[in-house]
């Protein structure tokens, strides 16, 4: 099976945030929308709007944490790293999505194709289509 599949079941719109939005904006947006994680987006001069990062839970959290109220009003890149963006493309394998989120302990991965942000998959989307794979894999059993 692969990313792509899981992204045809889901919906189309991806949820972003800007890097100089702040912690309390981006936690309102995960709320709006019922999410745990937002894709970081940032301007580039020569590429456009280009995915940077991620913002999740827990960096509200450490936000917060570290910071007490006043975390709220910091901004979202400066709790994101940007070195490398940990990404994967609609053709790979939920195989290859599971290994990169393990290897790099993160539980959201953004979908790139053609240098275009089409989807984000998570830990659960991948749990529940090897989940709905090995039922059909399985017969049931028929109880005498």
């Amino acid at each position: 099976m692969k990313v792509g599949d899981i992204l045809r079941k889901k919906t189309a719109r991806v949820a972003t945030v800007r890097m100089n939005e702040t912690v309390g904006v981006a936690a309102q947006l995960m709320r709006a929308s019922n999410i745990s994680a937002l894709v970081v987006k940032d301007v580039v001069r020569t590429e456009g709007n280009t995915a940077v990062g991620m913002f999740t839970e827990r960096d509200v959290v450490r936000a917060i944490a570290e910071h007490g109220a006043a975390g709220v009003n910091l901004k979202v890149s400066q709790l994101i790293s940007v070195q490398q963006l940990v990404s994967c493309s609609s053709a790979d394998t939920l195989e290859h999505a599971r290994h990169l989120m393990n290897r790099n302990h993160i539980r959201h991965l953004p979908v790139i194709d053609n240098y275009s942000l089409i989807g984000v998959v998570s830990v659960r989307d991948i749990s529940t289509a090897f989940d709905e794979a090995s039922a059909v894999a399985k017969p049931a059993v028929d109880a005498a």
